[in-house]
């Protein structure tokens, strides 16, 4: 009998996702335990594991495209089964999942002129656009996603002539930008009527606008939704205190120092996430979410922490949580933080990574941003954005001197948490912060 794999559910929320890049080919063996596939949901791209042994006979669903979940994505043919015939049988057979809808389309504007290209093959419309390879005039193999293939048709650029950056060499949309801007980078040919003077120094390339529709993730679109609903239902008010953070500094670098030969290096953000920690422990309030029943007070402290993504994972973000943040210590918050931030870059967070967080840190200091305010992400009642730590003239006993200092805005839910309440929280981190080694203990 053929095994069909279809689209599994890999959120609660999911409802379609995104067969984002194949990890095998029809004829590969596999075996229960190998990824088969990444997997875009509604939060984050995932790896799709396979649970079965068998061959893989049809691959149902090309790279970029969507389908619902419960689609028929692959199959496999079992032990000592032919896999054209389990192919054959699956196409055929009863109760197969409703067929793939085609890829959607990148952009919804078509292009008004086309380069010409000789003895080439009509390119294919956009709405079948997927990540199936190429051949190159060299005679291997191109790999470029949908988006990138539409954009260099769009600008008759030779994809051949591209090196691509993304995973496994993929050629995307950076890619074909790049490539396109190179294009009008030529420096300009000397005057004919003078030909001993100097060529003028090449014009730099300049951005190029053009008018577009970008397709919108299943990740984008849960983030709008969530966003909007945050910003619409949520009464936020914020508040901002500017923490001396010139000791902290000092205690980082001494740690990162001693712990250099065990291959530890602290960041701010550990000392942050730490305060924090300890700050909800003393403000439980804080650490609450509003229901219909009444406000509830969390027994744990779950931080999560906002990670932004590499485009070629989506773009946008997601909150790894850190599960019980009181109970850890700063080479713990350290190390997981780090796994979980590299995970959800490379391989994906599973559900269970991404659950259960009781408040979030969102921190763009390491984008030179002084001050932000972030949206609360339901069902937390809180959240702190962190800015980054900047040399600044302060008063000091009197005197005029250079302090560092770092700006902490909280975000609050005004059904649960008072004014002079939240004051008093980020006062608490701000305190633990200037007096850093409160946090060792």
């Amino acid at each position: 009998m053929p095994i069909k794999i279809t689209m599994p559910r890999l959120s609660d929320t999911m409802e379609e996702g995104t067969l984002v890049k194949w990890r095998v080919k029809e004829g590969d063996k596999v075996a229960s335990g190998d990824i088969l596939a990444d997997v875009e949901t509604d939060k984050a791209t995932m790896e799709l594991q396979s649970f079965d042994d068998g061959v893989v006979a049809r691959i149902a669903l090309a790279e970029g495209q969507v389908t619902k979940v419960g689609g028929l994505i692959l199959v496999l043919a079992a032990e000592g089964e032919d896999p054209a015939e389990a192919a054959k049988a699956a196409a055929s057979g009863g109760g197969d999942a409703a067929p793939a809808p085609k890829a959607e389309a990148k952009q919804e504007e078509a292009p008004k002129e086309e380069a010409p290209k000789a003895a080439e093959a009509p390119a294919p419309a956009p709405a079948a656009a997927s990540d199936e390879d190429d051949e190159s005039d060299s005679g291997g193999k191109i790999r470029v996603s949908p988006l990138a293939r539409k954009i260099a048709e769009d600008k008759g650029i030779d994809l051949s002539r591209i090196k691509g950056t993304g995973p496994d060499g993929r050629i995307i949309k950076r890619d074909v930008l790049a490539a396109a801007e190179g294009k009008s980078a030529a420096p300009a040919a000397a005057p004919a009527a003078a030909p001993a003077a100097k060529a003028p120094a090449p014009v730099p390339p300049q951005p190029k606008l053009e008018s577009k529709t970008i397709a919108v993730s299943n990740m984008r679109k849960t983030i709008a939704k969530r966003l909007l609903e945050s910003k619409t239902t949520i009464p936020h008010f914020t508040v901002t205190v500017q923490a001396d953070v010139e000791e902290l500094g000092k205690l980082r670098g001494t740690l990162n120092k001693q712990l250099a030969s065990q291959g530890v290096k602290l960041s701010v953000n550990d000392f942050i996430v730490r305060a924090a920690a300890l700050a909800l422990l003393q403000h439980p309030v804080i650490n609450s979410s509003w229901t219909d029943a009444g406000i509830v007070q969390h027994g744990s402290v779950n931080i999560g922490v906002a990670v932004a993504l590499p485009e070629d994972k989506g773009g946008g973000l997601v909150v790894p949580t850190l599960p019980a943040t009181h109970t850890l210590g700063l080479r713990q918050i350290s190390k997981l933080t780090r796994e979980l931030a590299d995970k959800a870059r490379t391989k994906g967070l599973s559900v269970d990574e991404m659950s259960n967080g009781t408040f979030t840190i969102s921190n763009l200091g390491p984008w030179n941003v002084d001050h932000f305010e972030a949206i609360i992400n339901p069902p937390q009642a809180a959240i702190l954005a962190v800015g980054a730590a900047i040399e600044q003239p302060v008063v000091k006993d009197g005197q005029i001197v250079i302090g560092t200092r770092m700006s902490l805005t909280l975000s609050a839910d005004h059904r649960v948490i008072d004014g002079a309440t939240a004051a008093v929280f980020v006062n608490t981190i701000k305190d633990l912060l200037e007096n850093p080694a409160t946090l060792l203990v």
